[in-house]
């Protein structure tokens, strides 16, 4: 029997980090937002669409305003009470840039404490026991948002409906124990939804796609899907919510001969631990395509810009 690739391995490995993550929380680490404070959450690529949905869980739990951006284009003019940046590798050039150029408090979460980020940020939240040889971020990704919720659970700024992380990590286990179905690899392509918090996910879900397998895939929310988008669902094609279905949607996903999956939200699956089905797809379908997700097309570990 062939050894799971390193990605697969790692993916394996969150219910226990993400446990790992809310112990941490609860130790009160230094530099995590506090209640009140005027926040921006700044990453790259993944780490912007965990920064996303940090946002919008801080924001809906009425923990204080919080605004997530690409930390390309941070608006330097804007005037918040914390930087908070996530960067697993602790060597990306926009993070580094954005971190030595602003002279607001700044928080960093990283998997590598002993890089160049421990000299810029403030203060550093150091998460090395969800580090990764994988390009391919996956359990990082998760154990920061894990973090995160966690740290909004102890301040009881959940928004209503959000499980705590014991909780999500239970239902990891059941997504990291999932048997993948032969018609989700033989899909052609992928739209993943989202609404308020899940839309990061649903960005996410789709770049993990895309770097492991080469997939073609989108993201939307859920109502925006609609109008537009819709118009590419089609026999052999599926559109993928994360948390609660909209009314009428699934109907117009049949309407065009789509496949609907949504397991995720009341009754289902938290939508963080179906980001993990999302991984195990992934992986699934780069090797049914013929791929390794450990050497993923035009990607390295981190960017490091000259």
């Amino acid at each position: 029997m062939p050894q799971p690739s390193l990605t697969a391995q790692e993916i394996a490995t969150q219910p226990g980090n993400w446990r790992t993550a809310a112990a941490l929380a609860a130790s009160g680490p230094a530099g995590l937002p506090r209640r009140g404070e005027r926040v921006a959450v700044v990453g790259c690529g993944t780490s912007w669409f965990m920064a996303q949905a940090y946002a919008a869980l801080r924001e809906a739990g009425g923990h204080g305003e919080t605004d997530a951006f690409a930390a390309s284009e941070f608006p330097p003019a804007r005037r918040y009470d914390r930087v908070l940046a996530i960067t697993r590798s602790g060597t990306t050039t926009e993070v580094l840039r954005l971190l030595a150029g602003t002279d607001l408090p700044t928080t960093a979460i990283t998997a590598c404490p002993d890089q160049p980020v421990a000299a810029a940020a403030g203060q550093l939240v150091d998460l090395g026991f969800a580090d990764e040889r994988s390009v391919v971020q996956t359990r990082f990704a998760t154990t920061v948002l894990a973090l995160l919720r966690a740290h909004l659970e102890l301040e009881e700024a959940l928004p209503a409906g959000v499980r705590t992380v014991a909780e999500a990590a239970a239902d990891a286990e059941r997504a990291v124990a999932w048997q993948v179905p032969r018609e989700l690899v033989a899909l052609e392509q992928v739209s993943f939804l989202g609404a308020g918090w899940t839309n990061g996910l649903a960005q996410e879900a789709g770049l993990k796609m895309r770097e492991a397998a080469l997939a073609w895939t989108e993201a939307y929310p859920a109502m925006e899907y609609r109008h537009g988008p819709v118009s590419i669902t089609a026999p052999g094609r599926a559109a993928w919510m994360f948390g609660e279905l909209p009314a009428g949607l699934a109907g117009e996903v049949a309407a065009v001969g789509g496949r609907l999956v949504a397991d995720s939200g009341a009754g289902g699956l938290d939508p963080l631990a179906d980001l993990v089905r999302v991984h195990r797809l992934a992986v699934a379908l780069a090797a049914h395509r013929g791929l390794d997700p450990d050497r993923p097309r035009n990607l390295t570990r981190s960017i490091v810009l000259g």
